[in-house]
């Protein structure tokens, strides 16, 4: 039996997972949807062929588990109410921009006992899970060095700047937190960031950055992210060990290459929907599993607020100009 997912919050993200939950997931489905804007809860249901629900507590009473995909502002409260109903919670990063809500979060799911499972889709891509798999295993021997890139073709709206958290709160993140799932505990965090477009610095953010890292280990770290690359999206990732290095490349979203006297031509992806198809089926059905077998999640609330802690840090560097160092766990 599949498990039944009612779905919270129909903007972009949550339409990403309604795609997964009725075209694409095996061990899930979706149960119902909801949304604050009641208009677009009625119009998502007639599109996905599912029922609606008129508040989150009826969403709650008509599936076996959440997913939430509302504006981040009510992630936290939404997961507390969720945790109270006894329902297992998957929620998009971040589970809130204020940390004391975050943990109250976490530890709501804790003491209700139920799963919670933040959004961070790379650790269901299959070409990272293939990677962290073997770097875990020891076959890339002792990491000296993590490099990774997070390039979005085309800036945001800038109405969404202002709810967004900044720009390593809400892009960076992803990069943070896949470096401490491929390479460890971060020590220390130095970050540096530019509004190339002046339309950025009026909301007090940058668009592009460079992040270096300190690992516990000794290796070290760098990301690079642009809100507006032109060229397309890319996700890229590499990982130098003393026995082998992995890399993950951005990959091309079509097997047509057009050649030319002179040249080739293929295509790049235009965004992360398009770049992360297997992973968003993937993560779904990763909680599902959690659900109906009660196996622990592969990204828990601890590594949502460690991740989130990161970002901070790396707000402070740039803000500061200093490398902010961070406690670790013994």
């Amino acid at each position: 039996m599949t498990v039944g997912i009612g779905l919270a919050g129909l903007g972009r993200m949550g339409r990403v997972h309604a795609r997964s939950l009725r075209g694409g997931c095996t061990e899930a489905h979706l149960a119902c949807v909801y949304d604050a804007d009641p208009a677009a809860a009625q119009a998502a249901a007639a599109e996905f062929g599912v029922p609606w629900a008129a508040s989150f507590a009826e969403l709650l009473d008509r599936c076996d588990a959440v997913a939430i995909a509302t504006p981040t502002a009510a992630h936290a409260e939404l997961t507390v109410q969720a945790a109270e109903s006894g329902k297992p919670v998957f929620c998009e990063k971040p589970l809130s921009l204020v940390r004391e809500s975050a943990v109250a979060a976490v530890e709501a799911c804790a003491a209700a006992g139920v799963a919670l499972q933040v959004g961070f889709h790379r650790r269901f891509d299959p070409d990272w899970v293939a990677a962290a798999a073997r770097i875990h295993a020891g076959e890339l021997g002792q990491v000296q060095l993590f490099r990774t890139s997070l390039r979005d073709m085309d800036p945001p709206d800038p109405a969404f700047l202002a709810g967004s958290g900044g720009f390593f709160a809400d892009m960076t993140v992803h990069d943070l937190d896949a470096a401490r799932w491929l390479c460890g505990e971060v020590a220390s965090v130095t970050a540096h960031g530019a509004a190339i477009d002046p339309a950025f610095a009026e909301y007090d953010d940058i668009d592009t950055a460079v992040v270096v890292l300190r690992f516990v280990s000794g290796a070290l770290g760098v990301i690079d992210n642009s809100r507006s690359a032109r060229y397309g999206y890319e996700c890229s990732t590499e990982v130098m060990g003393t026995l082998a290095t992995a890399r993950i490349d951005a990959p091309h979203p079509r097997g047509l290459e057009w050649r030319s006297r002179g040249g080739a031509v293929r295509g790049f992806a235009r965004d992360f929907e398009e770049r992360f198809p297997f992973a968003y089926v993937a993560e779904l059905d990763a909680f599902a599993r959690c659900v109906r077998d009660g196996t622990p999640p592969r990204v828990t609330g601890h590594d949502a607020l460690v991740a989130s802690d990161l970002a901070a840090a790396a707000t402070e560097s740039w803000r500061t100009g200093r490398t902010v160092s961070l406690e670790v766990p013994a």
